[in-house]
């Protein structure tokens, strides 16, 4: 960008013009446009891989538990006479 015209800052693209917040604002929302749609399709994916994995965890922690439980369990037999 250049400094020119008493101190009026223009860029390459805006042929002399200034350039307003609207135009600011108009080019975010054109970029961040299709930003959105990736982070939604991310987001969700990772939602579901999120839930999966913390199902496993669950899943592997009941099942080293039972383990552990039924290893130290003492086992009593009672006999009648």
């Amino acid at each position: 960008m250049t400094e020119g015209n008493g101190g009026l800052m223009t860029g390459s693209g805006t042929n002399g013009q200034r350039i307003t917040p609207s135009d600011i604002s108009g080019r975010v929302r054109e970029i961040m446009g299709g930003a959105g749609d990736t982070v939604e399709q991310v987001s969700s994916a990772a939602v579901a891989v999120a839930a999966a994995l913390g199902t496993g965890l669950v899943l592997a922690a009941f099942l080293f538990g039972r383990r552990r439980g039924r290893r130290r369990s003492t086992l009593v037999e009672v006999v009648r006479v």
